[in-house]
């Protein structure tokens, strides 16, 4: 999993490339971590994600709680339809809201 940061004041714009499996969760896990922490608002561009494992979608979810606690946003842009359907299936698209490319 490769891991860009555009750092925009208070928001993040994070792109990711690769698959969101274990070793992508772990890419992942202290860059949001610090990110939600950190930002008012968070959009991560999941055009080049091919594949979401469950592990993937807990930091994805820890981040968007972490946001929302301090009033924050998430936002998925550009996800295929693989990962939407893997989003929507688990029952997360309201808490991890997926707009087309931004």
């Amino acid at each position: 999993m490769q891991v860009t940061i555009d750092d925009q004041g208070a928001a993040a714009r994070v792109v990711l490339t690769g698959r969101l499996d274990i070793a992508g969760a772990d890419a992942i896990a202290l860059p949001l971590a610090t990110l939600s922490g950190a930002k008012q608002s968070v959009v991560i561009d999941m055009a080049g994600v091919t594949f979401v494992a469950s592990i993937g979608l807990r930091h994805l979810v820890s981040a968007a709680k972490a946001l929302a606690r301090r009033g924050g946003s998430i936002k998925l842009v550009s996800a295929n339809p693989a990962v939407v359907e893997v989003i929507t299936s688990a029952g997360l698209a309201q808490m991890l809201p997926m707009e087309p490319r931004a």
